[in-house]
């Protein structure tokens, strides 16, 4: 987007704000994070280290 001309990357901008509004998406920076998971994991911790949950959610994604 660098390379852009100035007029251009405002026409980007634009844009992406219609697009937002058009399929009303929220921008990432909007959206707070939440500790809602929190303990989620309790019942597991006996069986598994942080480490080996940090493996086993890798192969969830």
């Amino acid at each position: 987007m660098e390379k852009l001309p100035k007029y251009l990357r405002r026409e980007v901008l634009d844009y992406i704000d219609f697009l937002s509004i058009k399929y009303k998406c929220k921008l990432r920076s909007e959206k707070k994070f939440e500790f809602d998971w929190e303990g989620g994991l309790l019942e597991v911790r006996e069986n598994f280290t942080s480490v080996e949950l940090q493996h086993k959610s890798m192969g969830w994604r």
